[in-house]
């Protein structure tokens, strides 16, 4: 080893899912939306001009900001925007997990928590699902240096019971409870209504699920004014200009079609949930999903050759190699069409086990 690597920070670095580029292929494995976003957001795109592109954006995102506190019923001083909920999520763990006190969140969970964590040396303990993968709120009533969960959870799509976050909230006056939504809009329960009541409270979500703007990379958090200006004074200590023009505009955009962005999230919950009805036929077994993919398992199949065989197919979905769950495979919903290649191609996998 060089000399100079001793000082160099390692850490091991969050797995993206797969990003294949094949023609014909059926992609559910990173949990974007199978419909394209909002006719306005093409617009919006095509509205903006060559000169917009030499200047810098707005480093206070207010057009954006605005359009968020209008949609959401706070004031502008209470969002706060970034690239990508994963770019509102680490700086908010750089803000507020600085106490030298373990944060928490749950065993199975969205694997970025312990790459920002290990980044950032924040002491971290993982609180173990109960046996039906659920958080158990009395869990988290102990000294902690902060707490994060996504709900729904991810990978499993476990909502917890909206009393049983603000209990989780209220028990943990002292430290910020951050509440990773990403998914929330596909039949789940928003913390939103509780951030005037909890100073403590910051509620992330994000563009790239229920809004069809994975590539475009927004996202943002709700929360108390004093908790948006401590994130704002790192976000300026480390980058002033984190979204660019083009993503402002389309943010804007999207907000503005409320009844587009109603249309496409209602189209995925009855696609869910048929999905839940026909796998089950087929004996695949999962958690009661409230999210846009379905966490499944087959008592008489291997996870990973189904994922295998999947692939080889050009069906791509996702599995993770990690104890309690490498019995799983995490299913994003698509379209109609998508979803039946997915069942003939289960039910040809199946056959041979009746």
């Amino acid at each position: 080893m060089s000399k100079w690597e001793e000082n160099i920070r390692r850490v091991t670095p969050y797995t993206p899912g797969e990003q294949p580029n094949r023609p014909g292929m059926i992609k559910l494995n990173t949990n974007e939306n199978p419909y394209p976003p909002a006719p306005g957001v093409t617009g919006a795109l095509r509205a903006l001009k060559r000169d917009e592109l030499l200047r810098y954006p707005d480093p206070t995102a207010s057009a954006l900001t605005g359009a968020l506190a209008r949609e959401y019923g706070v004031s502008p001083e209470q969002i706060f925007v970034g690239v990508g909920s994963d770019d509102v999520l680490a700086m908010a763990f750089m803000t507020f997990f600085n106490s030298g006190r373990p944060i928490l969140f749950p065993d199975i969970t969205y694997s970025f928590y312990p790459v920002w964590a290990e980044e950032f040396r924040i002491p971290y303990e993982c609180v173990p699902l109960d046996a039906d993968f659920g958080i158990r709120k009395e869990d988290y009533f102990r000294e902690n240096g902060g707490i994060v969960f996504p709900n729904p959870n991810a990978p499993t799509g476990v909502e917890l019971a909206a009393e049983d976050v603000e209990e989780i909230i209220r028990r943990n006056p002292d430290v910020v409870v951050i509440v990773d939504e990403a998914y929330v809009d596909f039949g789940a329960h928003s913390a939103l209504r509780l951030v005037e009541k909890y100073d403590n409270l910051l509620v992330v979500q994000t563009f790239s699920k229920s809004r069809s703007m994975a590539g475009m990379r927004i996202g943002f958090a709700v929360g108390n004014p004093a908790l948006i200006r401590y994130l704002n004074d790192v976000k300026y200590s480390f980058n002033s200009y984190t979204m660019n023009r083009a993503a402002l505009a389309c943010g804007v955009a999207a907000l503005e079609d409320r009844t587009y962005f109603e249309e496409t999230t209602k189209k995925i919950i009855e696609t869910r949930e048929n999905a839940k009805r026909v796998l089950r036929e087929m004996g695949f077994c999962f958690p009661d999903s409230q999210a846009n993919f379905l966490f499944i398992t087959h008592p008489e199949l291997d996870a990973k050759k189904l994922f295998e065989a999947l692939r080889a197919a050009d069906i791509y979905v996702r599995y993770f190699a990690q104890p309690r769950i490498d019995s799983y495979l995490r299913v994003t919903i698509g379209t109609d069409d998508q979803m039946e290649a997915l069942y003939r191609f289960l039910r040809d996998y199946t056959k041979g086990l009746k």
